[in-house]
């Protein structure tokens, strides 16, 4: 845990009393703060107070005591409305804060050198987070991750020399974090997303901005370039006198790291040398990945890792569940759980990494569909539609590709392994990749990556 003592002897209310929330506070208490949680839940309101966390409806406390609100990301800051616990803070003159802000206080207060890589992006955070945090541990260094991808940030050790926290981070959390000053920071790619709760891509890309732009003095921005809105956001990064590395895995750059052949290269000046080879690797297959994986590499480089303790740390990636994931296979038949798909950029990623696809697709849909996976639709041997996108997606589809209505996740694994099964290909591909979030039918996209595999485990000579 880290003790929050920068608000030590404040009153502090928390609103979201899920793992973030306790562990907050959890760390603020010992750190000596006076703490006051709710929620919406009365579930979580019983649980936390259970556990010795004081709870009080936020609306009878006398905010003119409170010092900070910590809110959860998950809750509205400002759009579609600010959530009321918001109005009331502003209106008391309370900064809203989260998590991630106080770890950045702590880390400023008590080990400032201490090295802090912060990861954002619309697709593979999660990846490059994980990625980077097993290249820096399998060369011998000490790491901590967290954040977006799953461990509360304050559940970690605090900050100090030598320990390496590399931490996700979403646009919720960037929007209450002022002070977020990662020594490397990593920006990925800015495509649609999340407009619903930040109004307008301008306002999105400029948070996902923010991360890259406030990285200490020192240290280094890893900047993917293959997007308009990040390649701007390099641009006015490096004018502000900060380091940048460009990544891209399109073209060659004559500065920065680039893909070419599936090899990993250093681009300065008219010179340039590799880093690593990609090939072979299957939990680093397709373009996604070479992206997450060349920015992977330039921040080990950034902290000192050789290109032969990355090559090392590539190799031995054991890849993220829900992300691409082989979950079985019955003779030429490969089962793969891309569940975390949950738009149709990041289903984009898995399309693009095979042919013959049995393709599950459907949830919760987002604005524009899967109507900007058209040009994936030739791989498409047939689509398995589930949740409340399926008549949306299947006209779509109609007339580009073969689909039938499943329904559910349990009837479209069933009827997709029959079909590829009767299909005698070389290399048939049954594909959860849903392009949609899962809330119709599941709580979050680990659920229904994990009843995806249960389901096909449970198909008759599935390995």
């Amino acid at each position: 845990m880290i003790p929050v003592t920068t608000l030590e002897g404040k009153k502090v209310a928390i609103f979201g009393l899920g793992t973030s929330g306790l562990a907050t506070a959890s760390a603020l208490f010992a750190g000596g703060a006076d703490v006051v949680g709710w929620d919406d839940s009365e579930e979580r309101i019983d649980y936390a107070t259970s556990a010795g966390i004081p709870t009080a409806d936020l609306r009878t406390i006398d905010w003119s005591r409170v010092s900070a609100l910590v809110l959860a990301p998950g809750v509205p800051l400002t759009h579609p409305a600010p959530h009321w616990t918001v109005g009331l803070a502003r209106a008391a003159g309370v900064e809203v804060i989260g998590d991630i802000e106080l770890f950045c206080r702590e880390r400023a207060a008590h080990a400032p050198n201490a090295h802090f890589v912060a990861v954002t992006g619309t697709n593979g955070k999660s990846t490059t987070t994980a990625l980077t945090a097993h290249l820096l541990a399998a060369a011998g260094r000490e790491v901590q991750i967290g954040g977006n991808i799953g461990t509360a940030i304050l559940s970690l050790k605090p900050p100090q020399p030598g320990l390496v926290h590399v931490i996700e981070v979403s646009s919720f959390q960037i929007d209450l974090a002022p002070s977020l000053d990662p020594s490397v920071g990593i920006l990925l790619n800015v495509t649609e997303d999340h407009l619903d709760r930040h109004g307008t891509m301008e306002t999105y890309a400029g948070l996902k901005e923010r991360l890259v732009a406030g990285v200490q003095e020192g240290g280094t921005a890893v900047i993917g370039v293959d997007d308009d809105w990040s390649q701007a956001a390099a641009d006015r990064v490096a004018r502000a006198g900060r380091d940048v590395v460009r990544v891209s895995v399109r073209r060659p750059l004559a500065d920065g790291i680039y893909v070419e052949g599936g090899r990993i290269l250093r681009a300065e000046g008219a010179a340039s040398r590799e880093i690593a080879l990609l090939g072979g690797i299957a939990t680093l297959r397709g373009t996604h990945n070479a992206q997450n994986a060349a920015c992977a590499a330039a921040a080990a480089l950034a902290l000192g890792l050789s290109p032969a303790q990355i090559q090392a740390g590539l190799r031995t990636y054991p890849g993220l569940p829900h992300r691409i994931e082989e979950v079985g296979r019955y003779g030429s038949i490969l089962f793969v759980n891309d569940s975390k798909a949950t738009n149709a950029d990041a289903a984009a990623r898995a399309l693009a990494c095979f042919s013959d696809i049995f393709w599950i697709a459907g949830g919760k849909p987002k604005t524009g569909g899967i109507a900007p996976l058209e040009g994936f639709f030739p791989r498409v041997r047939k689509a398995y539609l589930i949740g409340e996108a399926a008549e949306e997606f299947s006209r779509t589809l109609d007339g580009k590709a073969p689909w039938t209505i499943a329904g559910t996740l349990d009837k479209a694994v069933a009827q997709a392994a029959e079909d590829a099964a009767a299909a005698h290909l070389q290399q048939a591909v049954v594909l959860l990749s849903p392009a949609c979030a899962s809330y119709d039918q599941f709580r979050n996209f680990e659920l229904r990556g994990d009843a995806f595999r249960k389901l096909v485990k449970a198909l008759p000579g599935v390995k």
